[in-house]
């Protein structure tokens, strides 16, 4: 491959992040197309306002949470750039990728852009992207396996496919957790290599926090629901946890984008007959409102404000190095006149 080409490829991926950016807030209006303004205010509304201070602050903290993907991923790497920047690329990516989905493709294309920048390579981009993928399924199937024991028996009993859903669901999390930490004590700093890349075997301490991250990531989205939902139904959050996770991971293998339609299609299946799903409905459509549209606007904000701080910083620099030969030739000058 030519080195012109190289580069038009790594100019198509960093542009690309702009292009998922635009994508998820097509998608986000193509979520919220079908209701009013009025429709949308009357679900937040029916909440209770400190319930949506609660989720709002869950969704924050979450947020952050993710951002600490990018710290954890670094780490891996071997990687160091200022902590701003990882919290940067760790929100504006999962911000992207919930809402546009594909989040290696999208949120991937949106790092590639920033950390190439930020003189990390692009074969340890992808490692990154890959232990993030990683952290997340590790906290996911760890809540999935948990909340297997905590979700009602009676989800099993009503459904044949559901039931038989949830128990290949719960089997293949097990399997998952027990295989990488079985790896993490087997074969701790021996090398996968895949294609042109190596990949180091994490230790068990970089495992277990990639668990208790991933927890701590679904537990923190799930409670942005849960404080939206809990006007309506009367449920404990044990077994709520389990059927969020549950129907978010449903959501994310199925590659749509946000899992919209997917999560709550699981997610209503799951709820007993006698609640009220029309209040579910609008609590759902509050969660959204507040962990995708609200993130989004306020990632890509920041966004935009980097790129324009970043061009104005380029431009004082390129003024600088046209004025640099005319400096010389006046200090040239100088010195030939003292002489």
């Amino acid at each position: 491959m030519s080195a012109q080409t190289k580069r038009l490829i790594k100019k198509v991926i960093s542009y690309s992040g702009i292009f998922f950016f635009l994508l998820a807030a097509a998608m986000l209006w193509w979520q919220l197309h079908d209701y009013s303004l009025r429709d949308i205010a009357h679900a937040i509304l029916d909440i209770p306002m400190p319930n949506l201070i609660i989720a709002c602050v869950a969704c924050l903290l979450g947020y952050l949470a993710l951002s600490l993907y990018d710290y954890l991923a670094l780490k891996y790497i071997g990687g160091r750039v200022t902590w701003w920047k990882w919290m940067l690329a760790g929100m504006l990516g999962f911000a992207i990728s919930n809402n546009a989905g594909h989040a290696v493709v999208s949120g991937g294309a949106i790092r590639y852009r920033l950390y190439t920048r930020w003189r990390i390579r692009g074969g340890d981009i992808l490692k990154m992207l890959t232990i993030s993928g990683f952290t997340y399924f590790l906290g996911a199937s760890a809540i999935v396996v948990i909340g297997y024991f905590l979700i009602p028996r009676d989800i099993f009993n009503n459904s044949i496919a559901v039931g038989m859903g949830l128990n290949a669901l719960f089997i293949f999390c097990m399997v998952m957790l027990l295989t990488y930490f079985a790896m993490t004590l087997m074969f701790y700093k021996k090398s996968v290599k895949v294609g042109q890349i190596k990949f180091q075997i994490p230790s068990f301490s970089m495992a277990m926090a990639q668990t208790i991250l991933g927890i701590t990531d679904s537990v923190l989205a799930g409670l942005v629901l849960y404080a939206c939902m809990i006007p309506f139904v009367n449920i404990p959050f044990g077994t709520f946890i389990g059927l969020f996770v549950i129907a978010q991971t449903t959501g994310v293998f199925s590659q749509v984008p946000g899992g919209i339609g997917v999560f709550e299609t699981v997610f209503l299946v799951a709820m007993p007959d006698s609640i009220d799903k029309a209040s579910i409905f609008g609590a759902m459509l509050a969660y959204r409102i507040i962990y995708y549209v609200l993130p989004l606007i306020g990632a890509g904000g920041l966004f935009v404000i980097y790129e324009r701080w970043l061009r104005a910083r380029m431009k004082k620099w390129l003024n600088e190095a046209k004025e640099i030969p005319s400096k010389i030739k006046n200090l040239t000058s100088e010195i030939k006149i003292r002489k």
